[in-house]
């Protein structure tokens, strides 16, 4: 007998949502993305403070949020600290209290692990080396967490672009959930 799947929380739900809608409008602005970085809060939160905030929402998503208190708004963030690695990045992150959550979109290339074991040690080289390889994926990934523990990663590689071809779990990446969550720390 299998055990069955865990219902999600309606926290965990409107994650994977968000994940999921950021994915969506990355996905429409094409390939070759830089990194980019998203702030999660609580719809209804924002628009109990700052009521003005209704004329600028997407179509729908006030509605969402009256009858979803855990609906996400995100909100792309702007001048990013400069940084040489996604680690760099990630380590100069820090959120107010009124930031739910966030999100980070990356682009990577992907090889079977057979691969890496000719992959040269000079970075510059390997990047190369991973450009050239005839088995390479170009994937995106998009991960999201939540200040309270939450976290939600969608995945669409470029040999398969449709938004029916997106995949997502909770832990499909879990170093990069790891490194977002530590912004919260």
């Amino acid at each position: 007998m299998t055990a069955s799947p865990i219902e999600p929380s309606p926290r965990q739900r409107a994650l994977a949502e968000a994940v999921r809608d950021i994915e969506r409008h990355v996905g429409s602005l094409g390939w070759d993305s830089p990194v980019l970085v998203f702030s999660l809060v609580r719809t209804a939160a924002a628009l109990a403070v700052n009521p003005a905030l209704a004329a600028e929402l997407p179509e729908g998503a006030e509605e969402s949020a009256r009858l979803d208190p855990e609906h996400l708004l995100s909100v792309e963030q702007d001048g990013l600290p400069p940084a040489g690695t996604l680690e760099e990045l990630l380590a100069q992150l820090g959120w107010p209290e009124e930031v739910d959550g966030a999100a980070i979109v990356v682009e990577r290339i992907v090889v079977p692990p057979e691969a890496e074991t000719d992959m040269p040690q000079d970075p510059e080289a390997a990047v190369a080396y991973l450009e050239a390889h005839p088995d390479r994926q170009d994937v995106r990934i998009v991960a999201g967490v939540l200040r309270t523990g939450e976290s939600w990663c969608a995945l669409r590689s470029r040999a398969h672009d449709s938004e029916d071809a997106v995949g997502g779990s909770p832990d499909a990446v879990p170093g990069l959930v790891e490194a977002l969550r530590a912004t919260f720390a």
